[in-house]
């Protein structure tokens, strides 16, 4: 509820409806229970018992055994997509039609798939977002306002996420529902954290990539790449499931300083997989020929998860709507990141 003047004006929570039940859509479950502006009102699983089980896990109304019913049903006003990248487009596109926002899972089957979910979205006048959540947290826009004062024009990201994950029963070692594997899951952040932080604009030069597979699944483990622009900029990448230790590594080099973040995918204080109240969230500035006892830590605080800030992020642009110019900037770095990894893809398989 907001005033307006000597009148109030009520507001209605956002009500969500889940496609899936795995890890991920447990962990946007509680980021939409934990929002002020959102509210968990379905499910939607292939087995009835695991959707019930879930909705009354998360307080949720209703439970269904099939996605369309659910995006049809009226108690919804957007979608979370939480399914294998295989079939992401479809349950995208047919809750667009359905007047339902999109929040939908990352990676997409490539830059097409993706442009007929924005397209789809755009015709029915609902609003769409990928669930890149790092962008939410206050960090990031920290980040941009320290690069714009101190670290003067950025020239090299240098980025690495590794989760240990070698269970070949996971759905991302299946090569027909998860065909990027690894470098789809995790080399996603990667990339996305080259958008947000490198200059716009600026053509691609030239892709080098290198791929591991696992022996069994044929599933892709490891993924390492560098990305040169036309103007000389570099990023530089490293992503997998088999390195036996979890790496979230961001370092952005200016013409004046470095930033480095330790955990720059999942930060470790408040983050689905971690909770550590005490840890204070932050990152590392570096100018000069400083030594470590020279380093200098900005914290940056967060009340909330980043999980839950993009929620409520969400939830404001459904508000807004398509005309917003946060709306627009949503979308560009969305496709920006497939298209990169599209590119990738290509090259690899050359």
């Amino acid at each position: 509820m907001y005033g307006l003047g000597e009148r109030y004006i009520m507001v209605e929570n956002l009500r969500f409806g889940i496609v899936g039940t795995g890890m991920i859509a447990n962990a946007i479950a509680k980021a939409i229970v934990d929002s002020e502006t959102a509210e968990l009102a379905a499910v939607s699983s292939r087995q009835l018992e695991t959707a019930q089980s879930f909705a009354k896990q998360y307080g949720a109304v209703k439970a269904f055994d099939s996605w369309q019913q659910m995006v049809a049903w009226d108690g919804i006003d957007a979608v979370y997509v939480a399914v294998p990248t295989a079939v992401e487009e479809s349950v995208c596109v047919v809750a667009a039609q359905a007047g339902k926002h999109v929040l939908a899972d990352k990676p997409f089957a490539n830059l097409p798939s993706l442009q007929r979910i924005t397209a789809a979205c755009r015709r029915n006048n609902v609003v769409f977002m990928d669930a890149t959540h790092f962008v939410h947290h206050p960090r990031t826009q920290k980040i941009h306002h320290q690069i714009k004062e101190t670290l003067g024009a950025v020239q090299a990201i240098h980025s690495a996420f590794f989760f240990p994950l070698m269970d070949s029963t996971n759905i991302r070692f299946n090569p027909h529902m998860e065909p990027t594997g690894a470098l789809g899951d995790m080399a996603w952040y990667s990339i996305r954290a080259a958008v947000e932080f490198l200059p716009a604009n600026v053509p691609l030069k030239s892709v080098e990539v290198s791929l591991q597979r696992d022996d069994q699944t044929n599933a892709i483990i490891r993924a390492t790449g560098l990305l040169v622009f036309e103007n000389g900029m570099t990023s530089t990448w490293a992503a997998g499931y088999n390195a036996g230790v979890c790496i979230m590594d961001l370092d952005i080099l200016g013409t004046n300083g470095l930033i480095s973040l330790n955990d720059f995918v999942l930060d470790w204080a408040k983050s689905f997989a971690f909770n550590n109240p005490d840890h204070q969230v932050g990152y590392t500035l570096r100018t000069g020929v400083a030594t470590p006892k020279d380093f200098q830590f900005i914290p940056t605080p967060s009340a909330k998860s980043q999980h839950t800030l993009m929620i409520e992020n969400f939830v404001s642009l459904s508000r807004s709507g398509q005309q917003s110019d946060l709306y627009g900037a949503s979308i560009r770095s969305s496709e920006e990141t497939q298209r990169l990894l599209d590119l990738i893809w290509e090259k690899a398989h050359r």
